[in-house]
């Protein structure tokens, strides 16, 4: 009967990097949207800042980079504790929209500052906030916010599922900032790799992404 249909995938929201774009985002999880195919799927969005002109020298014009929030005008700078951050509220009113409009959606990926952003929106839907429906984060090279104004959002430890994917060779978000942000979270999950500042999915990080994803699996009585 019905109850022995298959179940649909898992759907993520995906947030991209400092300086990326959902487009780029998705080029770059490949190997990753191909290691999860038929258990999870990736919708990426972009943030809602575009960098100033001349922040970037890539080729891309047609696909401006963006950022989820900066630490100085038009800047950013994941290490430094900024007075006065601003684009946040933009940021996290961008992905309560996505959630709604595109949803529903079963959980949060998130890469360097998405990632930062998916912990933030982890905080937020760990004490009720009804705008954020997920069950669980993923997130890639994350850490925490330096700013003294982002820092209520770690006073408490965050109930809700996290695997934290940490690059030992990180040299842009460096391993030790991403296990610190673990420390936030209620039992994370670490998921240690070899690498530098990318999304692995080899088989080693494959097997562990479908073991945490697995919790999650609808129609399988969660």
């Amino acid at each position: 009967g019905a109850a022995m249909a298959e179940a649909r995938p898992l759907r993520l929201l995906a947030l991209h990097g400092y300086r990326q774009s959902a487009r780029r985002l998705h080029q770059r999880t490949g190997a990753l949207r191909k290691a999860l195919r038929g258990r999870a799927e990736l919708v990426a969005i972009d943030a809602p800042h575009p960098l100033p002109t001349g922040a970037e020298d890539d080729s891309d014009g047609d696909d401006p980079p963006r950022g989820w929030w900066f630490s100085g005008p038009g800047s950013f700078e994941a290490g430094g504790a900024a007075a006065g951050p601003a684009g946040l509220e933009e940021s996290l009113s961008t992905v309560a929209a996505a959630l709604a409009e595109h949803g529903p959606f079963d959980g949060l990926l998130g890469f360097s500052q998405g990632a930062a952003l998916a912990a933030m929106v982890c905080a937020l839907r760990a004490r009720g906030d009804p705008r954020f429906p997920v069950a669980f984060a993923v997130l890639v090279a994350g850490f925490a916010s330096r700013a003294p104004a982002h820092g209520h959002f770690y006073r408490e430890p965050i109930a809700l599922p996290t695997l934290h994917v940490v690059g030992d060779t990180d040299a842009v978000i460096a391993a030790p900032l991403s296990r610190e942000l673990a420390r936030c979270f209620v039992e994370p999950v670490i998921l240690p790799h070899p690498g530098g500042h990318f999304i692995p999915a080899a088989a080693a990080q494959k097997k562990a992404y479908l073991e945490f994803l697995e919790r999650f699996c609808p129609g399988q009585g969660q």
